[in-house]
């Protein structure tokens, strides 16, 4: 690791996990596992806290539902212990988009690259 990297650790919190938490988590933290982003899932011996160490960004909304429910005591054991079913109906977890580029665009919207047509609507004109 570059002494850049180390400085920007020790002074950031969104970019990963801090040189802090990376020594209270080698001294404490017992890995769970990991999923299909690479977040790591850790908790203590004695299980009373649990936290992930997030592959990149901080974001909240890159857990899973399976992971949150063990993160938030919902469920005992991890999903890399006992798995959720899923229906088949169900879509892939997704991260909120809000704020980026690929966030959703409805038709109509000033961020689509051409406005839609409407036949719906006529615009009002003073006579």
């Amino acid at each position: 690791m570059s002494f850049l990297n180390t400085i920007v650790r020790a002074l950031t919190w969104w970019n990963g996990q801090t040189l802090n938490t990376q020594f209270w988590t080698a001294r404490h933290g017992v890995r769970v596992g990991e999923d299909d982003q690479g977040n790591i899932y850790y908790r203590t011996k004695d299980d009373s806290k649990r936290w992930v160490i997030f592959n990149g960004e901080a974001e909240a909304s890159r857990v899973s539902p399976d992971w949150h429910g063990w993160l938030h005591w919902t469920w005992d054991e991890p999903p890399t212990e006992r798995p959720l079913d899923h229906k088949a109906w169900e879509k892939p977890h997704e991260e909120n988009l809000t704020g980026t580029a690929l966030a959703y665009a409805p038709a109509g919207s000033l961020r689509q690259a051409e406005p839609a047509t409407r036949s719906d609507y006529e615009a009002w004109s003073p006579e």
